[in-house]
């Protein structure tokens, strides 16, 4: 089963932040070639990152769950995300009030521009 790992170090975001980036109306997703290892070999480092512009914990956290399912369920379909590259998704406060059905197709649809 794949896991999402988080990234941890500041030099790891600036480095995945000046690669490949991709925005919406409701997410930014940034991408970087694999410039470290995960723990294991199926894991996914990926990072969903909430500014606190967006508004309280609560608002934040709900984005940031809805948009790591919107994740899990991208990852469960083969091929729709490449796990050669290392992402940071950027929330937006109009995710909060859209609904996954809506997000689903979104990020599948940046997630293969950015495989290109």
């Amino acid at each position: 089963m794949v896991k999402l790992e988080s990234l941890k170090k500041s030099y790891q975001f600036k480095k995945a932040l000046k690669e490949r980036k991709i925005h919406t109306d409701f997410f930014s997703i940034f991408a970087a070639k694999n410039f470290i290892k995960p723990k294991q070999k199926d894991n996914l480092l990926i990072s969903f990152v909430m500014k606190k512009k967006i508004g309280n914990a609560v608002k934040r956290n709900k984005i940031r769950r809805k948009l790591k399912a919107i994740t899990q369920k991208l990852i469960k379909k083969r091929g729709a995300i490449n796990k050669d590259y290392t992402y940071i998704v950027f929330g937006k406060s109009n995710a909060y009030a859209q609904k996954q059905d809506v997000l689903l197709p979104l990020m599948e649809k940046s997630f293969s521009k950015l495989k290109k």
